[in-house]
């Protein structure tokens, strides 16, 4: 039987990536591999993965979290009084230290240090170190900054924590995950990727590192053996995730590991035929209406959604005959919700096994399903002005009836925002609508603090995406909870990497390990057998020398 593989993550989040690493099981339950380690400096963040940590210490969660998640108790349970040992155990899966800080450097020496003692260097180190200074829209809002200084920017140089890590754990295999803009950024006229790659290609010391692409455009593996830096790019929309979102990963294979790799066992990800677009994963959820910032209740909305069908009415675009019928249409789906029960603003549904189209692959389907759950946690609508109702529905309806999400200049003037920037093209797409036949753009941290650009494509809700909305598009399971406010949730899914797709990277590594153990066991076995030959002819030897 093969021992799960020890993995250590690091700048973990909420922990997405080791989501999809620990989801990894063979045919009869087992986990393919074991986090010993999780780091995360945010507070609410660290909630989450603690909790995260916790439930996988169990092969099935326990009766009180679903009691919980599907409001039948009051408040969360006392975890550390229930289930004293496993919270214990989870608390040490899961320090929370800021990376590149004195008291992060000395817990990882000793933790690498004990890894290394029970595992050897048979381990895989995963993590995605911050990369706001790196992100085209983080360079953008620093160049408007004047107290910004990039030389007093940490936030640049944490891949060397990570790198610093790679040196001391020595795995077999490493990850690292970053944003599309770390192939760009510069600093002091180099460019960072190269010095990023030059960290960890060398952090091995004498076993230095193979670094290789997961979805290469060339049929070259190694960097600087003919891959360009866009080659480390990988397109999740291309490997069954509902939405485009392209970020860099780097693959790391220590030099004598990847020496006994045959060709076709380099980690690799292979675009699937057909994309999972929006209405796969989010279609089939309960519809919610959204909430009104000012004197929120049912009839309030439904009035609100009144004057805006009244007022969309009386403003369309220019539309052929057929297009002014899908437009009305439209409104007419708005019309009907304002029209008798108000819609709930937060998922009250006994929905067990529903809530994911027939449309979506069957992986994927049970991928998000959880049979325990009754509704689907994190789901509650944020609240909106009325006049962004009006707004919401005319963008909703537009992109039915022309397949894109409207544009400034698209928007009758009598619904316009008192913007002084609406007219300058500087944020002509200020409210955009999610097609429902298509992925959906890359879901940010910016959601947390505007929703016009994650607008629902159906007229009748009025709204932005949910949280639970948004981790289906970043493949999050249902049963996965988010602590903090709603603010801090939207965060938390914003900067996580899709566990669907770590889950596929996760098959990809568990070959090399796989493969590796296979040739250490041979080694082994070779080795006792030419002891055991050994051994039996000195036996003959000393045989004949006691006959003469």
């Amino acid at each position: 039987m093969r021992k799960p593989v020890p993995v250590v993550d690091l700048f973990s989040g909420p922990g997405g990536l080791a989501e999809g690493f620990a989801a990894l099981q063979t045919k009869g339950g087992r986990s393919r591999y074991r986090i010993e380690l999780s780091i995360e400096m945010d507070e609410v963040a660290h909630r989450t993965l603690r909790l995260r940590a916790f439930l996988r210490k169990f092969r099935a969660f326990p009766d009180e979290y679903y009691e919980y998640v599907n409001g039948l108790l009051p408040s969360e349970p006392d975890w550390a009084t229930l289930y004293s040992e496993e919270w214990e155990e989870s608390g040490n899966e899961t320090p929370r230290v800021e990376l590149g800080t004195d008291e992060a450097t000395k817990l990882l020496r000793k933790r690498v240090r004990a890894i290394r003692r029970k595992h050897g260097t048979r381990t895989v180190l995963l993590g995605g170190p911050p990369c706001q200074s790196y992100s085209v829209a983080g360079r953008a809002r620093n160049a408007g900054n004047p107290n910004y200084d990039i030389n007093e920017d940490e936030r640049l140089s944490l891949y060397k924590e990570y790198a610093m890590v790679l040196g001391k754990l020595q795995p077999w295999i490493a990850v690292m995950e970053n944003v599309k803009g770390m192939l760009s950024a510069e600093y002091e006229g180099a460019r960072v990727f190269d010095d990023v790659m030059a960290a960890l290609q060398n952090a091995g010391g004498r076993n230095r590192y193979r670094l290789l692409a997961l979805a290469p455009a060339t049929g070259s593996h190694s960097w600087k053996d003919g891959l360009e830096p866009k080659d480390f790019l990988v397109r999740a929309e291309e490997h069954g995730v509902p939405q485009r979102r392209h970020r860099v990963f780097v693959i790391c294979i220590r030099t004598d590991v990847a020496a006994t790799l045959p060709e076709g066992m380099f980690p690799k990800l292979k675009p699937r035929e057909e994309q999972v677009v929006l209405s796969d994963v989010v279609g089939e959820m309960p519809q919610l209406r959204s909430r009104l910032s000012r004197g929120d209740d049912g009839g309030a909305w439904q009035s609100a959604v009144e004057d805006a069908y009244g007022l969309v009415g009386k403003h369309l675009p220019e539309l052929s005959r057929s297009q002014e019928r899908k437009f009305r249409s439209a409104l007419k789906l708005a019309r009907k919700s304002a029209s008798g029960e108000p819609l709930p603003f937060r998922d009250l549904s006994v929905i067990g096994a529903a809530g994911v189209a027939s449309s979506c692959p069957e992986s994927l389907r049970d991928w998000f399903r959880d049979e325990n759950l009754k509704r689907l946690p994190n789901n509650e609508t944020r609240g909106h002005i009325r006049e962004d109702i009006g707004r919401y529905l005319y963008a909703a309806a537009f992109a039915r009836t022309f397949g894109r999400s409207p544009r400034a200049e698209d928007f009758p003037s009598e619904l316009a925002p008192e913007h002084a920037n609406w007219k300058s093209g500087k944020f002509a797409d200020r409210f955009r609508v999610q097609l429902a036949d298509k992925p959906s753009t890359t879901i940010t941290s910016h959601i947390s603090k505007d929703g016009h650009y994650f607008i629902h494509p159906d007229p009748s809700q009025c709204r932005s995406l949910t949280v639970r909305e948004v981790a289906r598009l970043q493949t999050f399971p249902d049963n996965y909870l988010f602590r903090g406010g709603r603010t801090q949730q939207y965060v938390q899914v914003g900067n996580a990497v899709p566990p669907y797709l770590a889950h596929q990277i996760a098959e990809q590594v568990v070959k090399v390990v796989w493969h590796r153990d296979r040739k250490l066991q041979r080694s082994v076995r070779q080795q006792q057998q030419m002891a055991n030959g050994t051994r039996r002819l000195r036996g003959r030897s000393g045989g004949k020398s006691n006959r003469r």
